[in-house]
């Protein structure tokens, strides 16, 4: 079973240390800033052996420079784009190896919050970057409503129990949003009950399941028909698709 430390950075990010479960070896997924990482690594005692990346946003990628200069790790990211000292770009592929122990990683294609966003599945572990958030998705930078959905889509297939380590504490945020959309949704109230004692003690709201997003995210319920509801009288007219749907829907969140 992996070991995963989540390292706060800046007002609301995590970075995600991988840990192999027989060793110090350690993975570092979208370091935004370096001081963090270095200071728990040193905490832990553990052994970065790579850098993963999952798009090119600053605050997943500021902190490489000085951690491949103090630590000289290979840099694996999004081969569509700018990743800085990128040793490795990455597409779609079901088998990468890195580290002794750490079990194998599946990269999938998740363009929609940026055009070359790439996701990670590491064992029964997704990290979704900027993809997926507790209760919500990213925002479109230069990525389509479109590939967004399809993204998304892409997740819902993954086991209900694959744990969801999202790149940003925005749950509370996007459930009141998720509760407007879906005010008779039951798993949302019980859901904002919980996020809220985890985070009165300080606590991450992350990881979530698959299966918990797939019941309280509207990003992923696009077929519901109260979330159908709900999009049409934010839009004022009849949507005849999910991606319709979900456009709205994202939207609106912008807006909310």
């Amino acid at each position: 079973m992996l070991n995963i430390h989540a390292v706060p950075s800046f007002n609301d990010n995590y970075i995600w240390l991988i840990q192999s479960p027989d060793n110090q070896q350690v993975i570092i997924i979208d370091p935004g800033d370096a001081t963090p990482v270095i200071n728990e690594l040193t905490d832990r005692q553990l052994e970065p052996v790579a850098i993963l990346v999952t798009h090119h946003c600053h605050d997943h990628v500021n902190g490489i420079p000085a951690l491949v200069k103090r630590y000289d790790i290979p840099v694996y990211g999004p081969a569509k784009e700018s990743v800085p000292l990128l040793t490795h770009p990455l597409m779609a592929i079901k088998s990468l190896h890195i580290g002794k122990n750490i079990p194998n990683i599946e990269v999938l294609d998740t363009p929609g919050h940026t055009a070359g966003h790439i996701s990670f599945v590491i064992g029964d572990c997704l990290f979704p970057g900027d993809t997926l958030f507790g209760a919500g998705c990213g925002r479109l930078h230069n990525g389509t409503a479109e590939q967004l959905f399809h993204s998304l889509q892409q997740f819902s297939t993954l086991p209900a129990q694959t744990k969801v380590y999202c790149a940003h504490e925005y749950t509370e945020t996007n459930l009141r949003f998720a509760i407007t959309v879906e005010p008779d949704n039951v798993a949302i109230l019980q859901r904002i009950k919980e996020t809220s004692r985890i985070r009165q003690q300080n606590l991450p709201s992350l990881p979530s399941t698959l299966g918990l997003e797939l019941a309280t995210n509207p990003f992923l319920r696009c077929n519901q028909a109260e979330v159908i509801t709900s999009a049409q009288q934010f839009s004022g007219k009849t949507l005849h698709t999910a991606v319709e749907v979900f456009t709205t829907l994202r939207l609106w969140k912008d807006q909310f």
